[in-house]
């Protein structure tokens, strides 16, 4: 569960709405079991719908030529603390939410720096942003995909 931790706190420094998306889904589905936990509300039957909705409108608003550097204050805070909880959520299943916190923080800060660097360096090597942009979308929600089918 550890790994898993850090790897959906990678996919959140990727897309921080992906990751909280995918792990609603695992509880809603009953794949990571989280009733009676702090983190029950993830389960619930409307929030798997809504973090997919506000994941789906990230993966847009990534396209658009204004949208801040992940690396920005805002950004990355918001990528750490959907890390945290997603983390947490598989630290819960695994026996120690502060070690799955902790994992899922770590990967957050990971992702976020390695996903900025690799993005930046294939756009240039490309010429262009937007194939690289879509990649990263497809190796984000992939990842997310299969690090909750495989709990």
């Amino acid at each position: 569960m550890l790994v898993l931790a850090f790897l959906i706190g990678c996919v959140a420094g990727l897309r921080t709405m992906t990751a909280p998306a995918a792990v609603s889904w695992a509880a809603h589905l009953g794949w990571l079991p989280l009733d009676g936990t702090g983190l029950e509300f993830l389960g619930a039957a409307v929030t798997p719908w809504l973090l997919t909705a506000a994941a789906i409108a990230e993966l847009i608003a990534d396209q658009l030529p204004k949208t801040p550097s992940r690396k920005v204050p805002v950004q990355f805070g918001a990528r750490i603390v959907s890390g945290a909880v997603c983390g947490a959520a598989f630290g819960i299943v695994g026996g120690s939410v502060i070690v799955g916190l902790i994992a899922g923080v770590a990967g957050a800060v990971t992702g976020t720096l390695l996903g900025y660097e690799l993005r930046s360096r294939l756009a240039r090597a490309a010429g262009r942003d937007l194939p690289v942009a879509l990649l990263e979308d497809a190796v984000a929600v992939g990842g997310a995909a299969w690090i909750v089918t495989s709990l």
